[in-house]
């Protein structure tokens, strides 16, 4: 009986949501169609019929995606405007096709930049390397399901091959490239395919070669659009096999030839973008890469500015910023805002970048907001003054001082939380506008400093990342004498070299369309190496793969085409030497927990982030 109910629940949906925004145009009123109900938002309705509802009745469904990046460049035109008086009215007033901006993504550096920035397309950017604007619009539709199923990615990347060193040769535009073609039209499928070079790559080529090569109609053609319709695992394009291979060998091509066509358009069930979709994401990758490549303060500003979003950590952001040329400065009581702000540098063009106190685990908005209105009369003298003009509560001194945020107060982290804990209780408000409430007035007190690998630790249970160093510096030593190469060294041993790298786990992926391959990025102070796990190796060592902060992995050296990974043949998880890099987290370490929080809850490194 179990699983007689199980079968029925097949095709039922695991849960109902509603989509993030988008309307209906009908001829009518919508109100007299279909139930029409309020979104728990304010002056939000939405429809209680399903997206195939809508279709079935031939209803006009226009869906509005929300995306982070738009966020982000909005951000940075007003910034870019307001800092280097460059007005910037919209993505459309970006400057077209500058080499540089192509020069920086053949190279990979794509760190923020919208849709290239995931281990995938980092790896197929030197491999595609785009030179104009069509070859982002390819570049983000063939790192997805749809052309990986469909075996799509290595003949088009050897179709580039082919054409550029056929233009070596014989000059721009000079390559052709051979296609079958029907009894009637040799060219029919070429002309289809000509600008991705002969093989389908959108969702607009994979229906236009119905119609060509199979002769399918207009709703035929629609009907296999809906087939390959995002997400569609279990779709029904499979109902369309017989009729679209034996259409195409009755117009007189080959057998093996139709069916491979069909094959590949069939990969499109696991999502293939449509062009125009990629053409609209391919903008946005142009407009975000520019910005990286002009104003990269700008650039970080805005993307931390924007979290959470994208694909790495701030502290990856703030990294590659540095990487950049930009000077990043700690948040402090005097100088930050709620967000990252651009503060003036003595006879430098670039501006340094001033972390926000949004930066701060735990720091309210408001309490910011506080701080900067007060502000305007003048800087805080110290804590007491901070704590009467701000009116902050404990908590909100608590935060400041644990991230290290007091050092225009001449205070270190350890002192600042001294000073913090030791001040007196909150008095009336009447009496302390009075002077009423008593201070011992005592200079800060002559603390020990901390161990430089005890303030990186601080720093990243504060604020998630540091400034003053990468936690796997204090650890080299023993790397070393575990025969770990770094992150930056690794890439020069000959391909097939078996070699140990170590480092924090910033990003883990297992795609579906990657067979349960895991791809695993580690940090370490020099740079990131990327690690391919097999999915034998994956299960051998699945605790460590899935869960460690920190591992050791052994592996050989994988070289192609400008892009190197270790395939890995052993893991070992190195989480424990984290809790060495400082003797305890009690309060008054330096890096306490906030008021509430028990030591043994407070994790060295923020987790990395899975995608799986």
């Amino acid at each position: 009986l179990a699983l007689e109910l199980t079968a029925e629940l097949i095709r039922f949906p695991r849960h109902l949501s509603q989509h993030v925004g988008g309307f209906v145009l009908s001829q009518t009123p919508l109100i007299e169609i279909v139930p029409i109900g309020n979104a728990a938002m304010a002056d939000r309705t939405f429809i209680e019929w399903d997206k195939d509802d809508i279709d079935y009745l031939k209803l006009m469904k226009v869906d509005v995606l929300a995306l982070g990046m738009l966020t982000a460049m909005k951000r940075a035109f007003r910034m870019i405007g307001e800092t280097y008086g460059r007005p910037l009215p919209d993505t459309a007033a970006v400057p077209a096709e500058r080499r540089g901006v192509y020069r920086m993504l053949c190279k990979a550096d794509s760190v923020g930049v919208f849709q290239v920035e995931s281990r995938a397309q980092m790896s197929m950017l030197p491999r595609l390397r785009p030179m104009e604007f069509y070859d982002l619009v390819v570049q983000v539709a063939i790192v997805r399901p749809g052309p990986i199923q469909g075996k799509m990615v290595h003949p088009y990347l050897q179709r580039r091959t082919e054409r550029r060193r056929h233009e070596e040769r014989h000059g721009p535009g000079s390559y052709r490239f051979s296609m079958p073609g029907s009894a009637a039209d040799p060219d029919e499928l070429a002309n289809v395919l000509r600008k991705t070079l002969g093989v389908p790559l959108f969702q607009e080529q994979a229906m236009r070669i119905a119609m060509v090569a199979a002769e399918f109609t207009g709703g035929e053609a629609n009907g296999l659009r809906r087939a390959m319709a995002t997400f569609r695992h279990n779709g029904t394009i499979g109902d369309f096999e017989e009729k679209m291979v034996g259409r195409m060998i009755a117009r007189g091509y080959d057998a093996d030839f139709a069916q491979n066509c069909f094959n590949q358009i069939k990969g499109f069930g696991e999502y293939g973008f449509p062009e125009s979709h990629a053409c609209s994401f391919a903008h946005l990758v142009y407009v975000s890469a520019w910005v990286k490549w002009l104003y990269p303060d700008v650039f970080a500003a805005c993307l931390l500015n924007s979290q959470p979003m994208g694909f790495y950590a701030p502290a990856q952001i703030v990294r590659d910023a540095r990487e950049h040329g930009v000077e990043v400065r700690h948040p402090d009581v005097n100088a930050s805002d709620w967000d990252a702000t651009l503060e003036p540098r003595p006879r430098r063009r670039r501006r340094a970048l001033r972390l926000g106190l949004r930066s701060i685990d735990g720091f309210r908005r408001e309490w910011a907001e506080r701080i900067m209105a007060v502000r305007a009369d003048g800087p805080f003298a110290d804590v007491e003054d901070l704590r009467l003009r701000a009116r902050l509560p404990p908590p909100a001194l608590d935060r400041l001082a644990e991230a290290d945020a007091c050092g225009s107060l001449a205070l270190t982290r350890r002192q600042g939380l001294w000073a913090v804990r030791g001040a007196p209780p909150a008095g009336a408000p009447l009496f302390e506008a009075m002077g009423l409430v008593e201070t011992d007035g005592a200079p800060p007190a002559a603390l020990p400093e901390l161990a430089p690998s005890e303030e990186v630790v601080g720093d990243y249970q504060t604020i998630r990342l540091s400034l003053k160093g990468h936690p796997v510096r204090f650890l080299r030593e023993r790397l070393t004498r575990a025969g770990a190469l770094t992150a930056r060294d690794y890439p020069q041993r000959p391909n097939g070299r078996t070699v140990v790298v170590g480092g924090v786990v910033l990003v883990r992926q297992r795609p579906g369309t990657a067979k349960g391959v895991c791809f695993m990025t580690l940090e370490d102070e020099t740079g990131v190496a990327n690690l391919v796990i097999w999915p034998d190796v994956f299960e051998r060592f699945r605790p460590v793969a899935m869960g460690a902060r920190m591992v050791l992995a052994r592996g050989k050296v994988q070289t192609a085409e400008g892009v190197t990974h270790l395939v890995v043949d052993h893991l070992d998880d190195w989480t424990p030497m984290l809790g060495d890099l400082t003797p305890d987290s009690a309060p008054g370490s330096g890096h306490a927990p906030a008021r509430g929080r028990h030591p043994r809850d407070v994790q060295v490194l923020p987790g990395s982030r899975d995608f799986h």
